[in-house]
């Protein structure tokens, strides 16, 4: 079965749920609104800098140079992109340049980034992997499900970020990095159980995130 999938399989009740959540719902029928765009938008922004030190310690990490050499790829793929698209986003929704760089930070955004920040400290690979797994694999799950680009939203602040998880180059990435993580899988138990419970968190709040964008505004801090 592979490590991945068996962490996967053991967390399938919030995985299942986040995929197949309202908010992926009404993002991929455009019913999505401005308001609970924006507020994820904001939100999630603010993984940037975390994401972006964890994708730099995979290559101080990781055992090889073809390894390195992938992490620093997606790395700069990541800074131009997705960077592009939330700049883009943020101008046509009238996003504040306080909320782009300084928002009051939802409860789910705290622990997300507390748990990637955690996740960086240790500075074991697996453990670092373990997050960015999640984090890539449950997108491009939910992303999955919009089908053919026929079928996409016809507004580029939903389809756009659909194409960002839901592409050739995205899904040849999630299965490279499903395969690292399972060739990394510690022997050790203590070990393995760490990883196992950062995944298992990646995956809580993953769902917790998504709870957090269909919320009142002052319910979801």
């Amino acid at each position: 079965m592979g490590f991945a999938n068996e962490l996967k399989n053991q967390t399938a009740g919030d995985w299942d749920t986040a995929v197949n959540h309202p908010f992926v719902d009404q993002l991929l029928d455009g019913s999505l609104s401005d308001e609970n765009l924006r507020r994820y938008l904001v939100q999630d922004y603010q993984f940037c800098d975390a994401f972006t030190a964890l994708l730099g310690q995979a290559v101080a990490s990781a055992p090889s140079l073809p390894s390195r050499l992938v992490f620093a790829r997606v790395l700069g793929a990541f800074a131009s992109d997705e960077n592009t698209y939330f700049q883009d986003s943020f101008n046509e929704l009238d996003v504040p340049e306080a909320d782009r760089t300084a928002p009051a930070l939802g409860s789910a955004t705290r622990d997300f980034d507390n748990l990637m920040r955690s996740a960086l400290a240790t500075r074991s690979y697996p453990e670092v992997l373990a997050v960015l797994l999640v984090a890539e694999w449950l997108y491009g799950d939910w992303a999955a499900r919009a089908g053919d680009t026929s079928e996409w939203p016809a507004h580029a602040k939903h389809a756009e970020w659909i194409r960002l998880h839901n592409n050739p180059e995205y899904n040849a990435w999630v299965t490279w990095l499903r395969d690292e993580f399972d060739a990394v899988e510690p022997a050790d138990a203590a070990a393995r159980e760490r990883v196992a419970a950062t995944f298992a968190e990646a995956v809580r709040l993953e769902r917790a995130f998504f709870d957090a964008a269909l919320m009142p505004a002052d319910a979801a801090i």
